[in-house]
């Protein structure tokens, strides 16, 4: 068994199951010691119920049944079930304290989130899914202990629906060392994008990164020119700037720059020279 996705669908909710039920019945099956992957999608009502309230206690309890999980995934749901932005989430460090062995932890949804305290050994990749990250979450992410991070993937977002931080919450992640083994850092779907990619186009964190990603914002050719002139950004193995709002005139000196950069899905401005980010309510 290598992965499980459980749901809690509106007419199951409405009949009485509850995700607790479902997590129970998996744990109890023999296939449970060889699961690898468990993705936790809409628990029923995630609008109004936090996964504390719906089944973070018995996953907890129940974890010794899954000692092979190497990636959880909390709050998969697509905007019929849930609209990013409405689901509502709680502290979920207690789960890294719980599955000790977890390689990825996959978060989606924001409002409510808390990581403290953000420790765990052998963890490699973080991703967090949002239409806005609260500033606290990110100050916890920069005092969190992840010796074996390699990736780390974080959708900023926007003020309306739950960023309420600046550039100076996001400048503590392009430090090097802060994780030592890093090597993809996802700063992305930003409202702030071109602020965030002059302040990466010569930080520290360049000399141990592979890739980078500054896509799903409202990158334009003001923070594009300050990548283009980095020497560091030209040493990466990959830049990923796709879904932007960069002209045509920019989009073509990337592409005859010689480095490896997605430029895929340019975006235009509204009438009212309003830019977004891929992914916000």
């Amino acid at each position: 068994m290598q992965e499980v996705k459980l749901v809690v669908s509106y007419d199951d909710y409405e009949d009485g199951i509850r995700m607790e039920k479902l997590i129970k019945e998996l744990a109890a099956e023999p296939e449970a010691s060889s699961l690898e992957s468990l993705v936790i999608g809409d628990w029923g009502q995630a609008y109004e119920n936090s996964p504390e309230e719906g089944f973070m206690g018995t996953l907890i309890e129940l974890a010794p049944s899954f000692p092979a999980l190497k990636r959880l995934f909390i709050g998969d749901m697509d905007s019929e079930e849930c609209e990013v932005s409405w689901i509502i989430q709680t502290n979920l460090a207690p789960l890294l304290q719980a599955f000790p062995q977890l390689k990825a932890f996959v978060i989606k949804g924001s409002s409510g989130l808390e990581l403290e305290p953000m420790r765990h050994a052998n963890l490699e990749e973080l991703v967090i899914i949002c239409g806005g990250l609260p500033k606290s979450v990110l100050a916890s992410i920069t005092r969190a202990e992840l010796p074996e991070l390699r990736k780390l993937e974080l959708y900023l977002g926007v003020d309306d629906y739950g960023f309420n931080g600046s550039l100076e919450d996001v400048l503590p992640l392009l430090e090097k060392g802060l994780f030592s083994k890093l090597e993809y850092l996802g700063l992305k779907n930003s409202e702030i994008q071109d602020e965030i990619a002059k302040a990466a186009a010569d930080a520290p964190i360049l000399d141990q990164l592979q890739v980078l990603d500054l896509s799903e914002g409202t990158l334009t050719d003001e923070g594009a020119e300050a990548l283009m002139k980095s020497d560091k950004i030209q040493k990466l193995k990959h830049l990923n700037l796709s879904y932007h709002y960069m002209t045509d005139k920019m989009i073509t000196r990337w592409k005859q720059s010689g480095i490896s950069v997605d430029v895929s899905d340019q975006q235009q401005s509204d009438e009212d020279d309003w830019r977004f980010p891929l992914l916000t309510e």
